[in-house]
């Protein structure tokens, strides 16, 4: 319940943002991918996974991590990717060689805080809109292995 109910509060701040702040300028697709990954988080908490970061970036490394939670014992790296159309190509393919390889650098340097024995994955998160207003399809790959 308490989840819904910061998720009620979270969208009715973005309207009384969108509705009293300047307009944000920022492109549409980086506006899409920060719905997304906001309404990814609340996805997973649904699920069970305790979310313990976001966008979480080394110093030593390039790239970012969209969201890190734990789903019981396991800690997971998610990589997030939003789309409003299904039409060019899966959002989850956009995870390619090189973005897997950012992923498990940062990812290594947020487990160099955590005990050797942690078990940890990386799972890959789509998010799919028809309609700026409907509400989202998800579809979760866990255990996505990288290329590294």
């Amino acid at each position: 319940m308490s989840g819904r109910l910061t998720h009620v509060t979270i969208r009715a701040l973005d309207w009384i943002a969108r509705n009293t702040l300047p307009a944000d300028t920022s492109p549409s697709h980086q506006q899409t991918g920060r719905r997304g990954e906001e309404d990814a988080y609340f996805y997973l908490r649904r699920l069970g996974y305790v979310m313990v970061a976001r966008n979480f970036r080394s110093p030593r490394r390039k790239g970012e991590i969209d969201l890190i939670g734990w789903d019981g014992e396991v800690l997971c790296f998610i990589e997030v990717k939003t789309r409003t159309t299904r039409d060019v190509k899966p959002a989850e393919a956009a995870v390619d060689r090189r973005k897997r390889n950012q992923l498990v650098f940062v990812a290594r340097e947020y487990l160099r805080h955590l005990p050797p024995s942690c078990q940890w994955r990386f799972d890959v998160l789509s998010v799919y809109y028809k309609q700026y207003s409907s509400p989202p399809q998800f579809e979760l790959f866990r255990n996505v292995l990288p290329l590294a």
